[in-house]
């Protein structure tokens, strides 16, 4: 079940990327960043996009309350397929027989990934200075992305903020588990827990940093670089924190490694292709 959860969660995903990005690229909005979400809110194609997104992470939730971490985050990557052949028929979008490919390749090569790594065991709630720990290092790590990638060519900028977005996606996947699993001791135990609220804020910050990148127009490079960022922070989290297990051999491990190794390499791909001149062929 939380496989297939996952899976819609990654279409609805994919469906709310493209209109978001529509709408920003149709009128491009000015000001500062940290109010950019409400500036994008005016816009009825946006938040089409955002309602898309709503319905996604309710899916997620629900993945991720069956499922383990290191199993449900990956599975979202192929968001970045359903996105190319969404951003041809609803913006106007092209997809090169290259970018179809990689996309099979980012698919075929999770699939994998699955079957090797087959994580399992792990708790469910995770001690207060492991999450500090974890925003540490979250921090450390987004904050130089989101630097870079506020200059530069469009592709590279996209691929900054989209990988420190992947970060974040992870983490907001993270405190989503959490949440849920307080759902247990009643409504009112979440609304009094400090989980929720950084949920909110962290995910506040990850759709803000999205748009930016949504906003430069390379599609592909966005999703692919939060796509790549996010199950391997989402992985690594999983045996960290909520201490998951992947239960494998030598071979097995080399076979992981190869298979998150390709994924990585097609979603490669998929961001190059963005700043290259385009001559679509489209699907």
């Amino acid at each position: 079940m939380a496989v297939g959860l996952a899976l819609v969660s990654a279409l609805l995903f994919a469906l709310g990327s493209v209109l978001q990005q529509k709408a920003g690229l149709h009128a491009p909005s000015a000001g500062a960043s940290s109010s950019l979400l409400l500036r994008m809110a005016r816009r009825p194609v946006w938040l089409a996009g955002i309602a898309s997104d709503g319905l996604g992470f309710v899916a997620q939730a629900a993945a991720l309350g069956v499922g383990r971490l290191a199993v449900v985050q990956p599975l979202l990557v192929t968001s970045v397929v359903f996105a190319l052949p969404l951003g041809v028929r609803l913006s106007g979008q092209h997809a090169r027989r290259g970018d179809v490919a990689a996309a099979g390749l980012v698919v075929i090569a999770l699939a994998g990934f699955l079957t090797i790594a087959n994580p399992s065991g792990g708790r469910s709630e995770a001690p207060l200075t492991g999450w500090l720990i974890v925003a540490i290092v979250c921090a450390v790590v987004c904050v130089p992305l989101v630097v870079l990638g506020r200059q530069g060519p469009k592709p590279r900028r996209a691929a900054m903020l989209g990988a420190a977005t992947g970060v974040l996606f992870a983490l907001t996947a993270a405190l989503t588990k959490a949440v849920v699993d307080e759902l247990q001791f009643g409504i009112l135990h979440v609304i009094g827990s400090w989980e929720l609220y950084a949920l909110v804020a962290v995910g506040y910050a990850s759709m803000t940093l999205y748009q930016l990148a949504l906003n430069t127009g390379a599609l592909a490079a966005t999703i692919a670089s939060s796509g790549a960022l996010d199950p391997i922070t989402s992985v690594v989290l999983g045996l960290t924190l909520f201490h998951e297990s992947l239960r494998v051999t030598a071979f097995q491990a080399l076979g992981t490694i190869v298979a998150l190794t390709v994924a990585l390499l097609g979603m490669a791909v998929l961001a190059r292709s963005e700043a290259q001149p385009a001559h679509p062929t489209t699907i």
